[in-house]
């Protein structure tokens, strides 16, 4: 997953950019399709029932066959790297798989996907997430995996996150429900990091890993104290940045949408939590200005050991294991009106080209990538990801000998006050982009929240009627 920070408008950003999708097929050893092959002919149902076939007999069938596939994706330097390794690991496996791995920019992928699949080039196996995912199934793109999931030996459900399993549920018309479309690369919950030195040298007790505990009023007041000017009197270090508009809202019983196509953003809870968040910087000055975004973002201030509180999801880990000073995770903050807190919970998915003309191996290749306990354990090792499998992260991964200490919080937030990102109730988020725009108007104070949520509303709901109904 990447990395995405920028004030309050970064969350938009990041939804964008954990979704993307990548790659080419070529005519020799990538995706290949066909509209009469037998195997794929077009129709959904027909192509489900064979393409389960294999592995209807409770074990990994058709494991010594030859078989060349495509896989892309998208990544950095370290996630290609990571991702290439599983690779050469899974062909050492299974020596008669061959596995073609491609990356693309993220910032092209879904204009090369779609010129894929017009060109009947999909990949076999690549990454899906989110708006997209809904869009991809909902015009036939994807595989139904739900026959091949209950009759393999490869997978057991039993031990994935049920939060995981389900952002892959689609019944064409809401995500969440229905049969499953895809196994998850991975769970991003989005938890609150902080500055242990920081919170030491002013003297105050850290923010509690148990939800609940820890209040917008509490942590108001902490930052506060650990926001620090330099002698020009300009601000040095913030209490708070990149501080989550879905937390507080979610927090303080809001929401952007009723989860059936219905925008609901001009409520008093959800102006009162955005005002919140807009006042951390336009008020009380304990949060970067967007202009101070500019200048330099939160996450290089965070890093630099001039942010005390900070959002990070499990990828950031290897980055932080480096710091020159101590940190660790609390839960997001808890609305005082409310007493409940929340977070995203992130997640981009492995899914299969409903054409590929190896469904079993694609199917078997996106298993091992998603659930392999080998596979897992490089993951979590490497910082890339919670463990998908459930007894893995609940056993070695809290075991780890590496920050954060209460990693336990990424599980609490995986299994419990986690929530799917805005984007999933959608299959076109120009609405939402749309929001993210135009909430400038509030983060920079030229809107008070109850002003821009009541003009607004009419705005994203045909927005999203027009991009979804």
């Amino acid at each position: 997953m990447a990395k995405w920070r920028s004030g309050k408008v970064w969350m938009a950003a990041m939804l964008c950019l954990i979704i993307v999708l990548a790659g080419c097929s070529s005519n020799n050893g990538g995706s290949k399709e066909s509209s009469n092959n037998g195997k794929n002919n077009g129709n959904a149902a027909a192509q489900e029932s064979s393409n389960t076939g294999a592995a209807a007999e409770g074990t990994d069938a058709g494991a010594d066959a030859k078989s060349s596939i495509e896989f892309m994706g998208w990544g950095g330097d370290t996630e290609k790297a990571v991702f290439q390794k599983l690779i050469d690991a899974y062909m050492k496996k299974y020596p008669n798989k061959k596995v073609k791995y491609t990356v693309v920019p993220p910032g092209e992928y879904y204009q090369k996907l779609d010129t894929l699949i017009a060109a009947k080039k999909t990949p076999d196996v690549f990454y899906a997430g989110g708006a997209n995912f809904n869009k991809l199934v909902s015009s036939g793109v994807l595989m139904n995996l739900q026959k091949m999931l209950d009759t393999s030996s490869l997978v057991d459900q039993s031990n994935v996150w049920p939060a995981a399993l389900d952002r892959y549920r689609y019944d064409g018309t809401a995500s969440g429900k229905g049969d499953i479309y895809g196994l998850p690369k991975d769970v991003g919950p989005w938890a609150l990091a902080y500055n242990k030195d920081l919170f030491d040298k002013a003297g105050l007790p850290y923010p509690s890993a148990k939800a609940g505990e820890y209040t917008w009023d509490d942590m108001l007041a902490d930052a506060k104290k650990l926001t620090v000017a330099n002698e020009r009197g300009k601000i040095d270090t913030f209490g708070v940045a990149g501080y989550s508009t879905e937390s507080a809202v979610w927090a303080n019983g809001g929401d952007w949408t009723d989860g059936n196509g219905k925008i609901t953003i001009d409520t008093p809870e959800f102006a009162q939590a955005m005002q919140f968040v807009a006042d951390l910087s336009l008020v009380h000055k304990v949060s970067p200005s967007p202009d101070d975004e500019k200048a330099q973002n939160g996450y290089a201030r965070f890093v630099a050991g001039k942010i005390a509180m900070f959002p990070m999801g499990p990828w950031d880990q290897p980055g932080f294991w480096d710091l020159p000073f101590n940190w660790d995770i609390a839960a997001w903050p808890a609305s005082p009106n409310t007493g409940k807190t929340a977070t995203w919970l992130g997640s981009l998915g492995f899914v299969v080209s409903a054409k590929t003309e190896f469904p079993d191996d694609a199917f078997r290749l996106a298993a091992y990538l998603s659930l392999d306990q080998d596979s897992q354990r490089q993951n979590y090792q490497l910082g890339q990801a919670v463990p998908n499998l459930m007894d893995m992260a609940k056993g070695e991964f809290l075991e780890m000998d590496k920050k954060p200490e209460t990693r336990q919080v990424f599980l609490d937030i995986i299994s419990d006050y986690g929530r799917p990102p805005i984007e999933n109730s959608s299959k076109n988020t120009k609405w939402l982009d749309t929001f993210w725009q135009d909430a400038s108007a509030v983060w920079t104070g030229k809107q008070s929240a109850a002003d821009f949520v009541k003009a607004e509303q009419p705005k994203l709901q045909k927005l999203y009627d027009d991009g979804n109904k």
